[in-house]
């Protein structure tokens, strides 16, 4: 079996892209947030629900010991909770 085929054989590396892919997706919300100092177009309810997900997600790759599940929800988890913050904060000083 050559190189590439055994590269895709593991399934770790689909974990790891999956995991790059998905967190990376909230940096452009996050940066737009912080840029435009509104994130009134981000639902609460849907934030939140989300959050409380993703830490779910954080107990179930540690109760497992997936690296590629801990690692990307947690920097997911992170980067939602700047962007809950940043409505918050938002919204209560800019009226949102």
């Amino acid at each position: 079996m050559n190189n590439l085929l055994k590269l895709f054989m593991n399934v770790d590396i689909f974990g790891y892209l999956a995991a790059i892919l998905t967190t990376a997706a909230f940096l452009p919300q996050l940066v737009k947030t912080l840029k435009s100092k509104k994130a009134d177009d981000v639902s609460l309810t849907t934030l939140v629900m989300f959050i409380i997900g993703v830490f779910s997600w954080i107990i179930y790759g540690y109760k497992i010991s997936s690296t590629p599940i801990l690692i990307a929800n947690l920097i997911t988890l992170i980067l939602n909770l700047l962007i809950l913050i940043s409505k918050v904060y938002f919204s209560k000083t800019y009226g949102e």
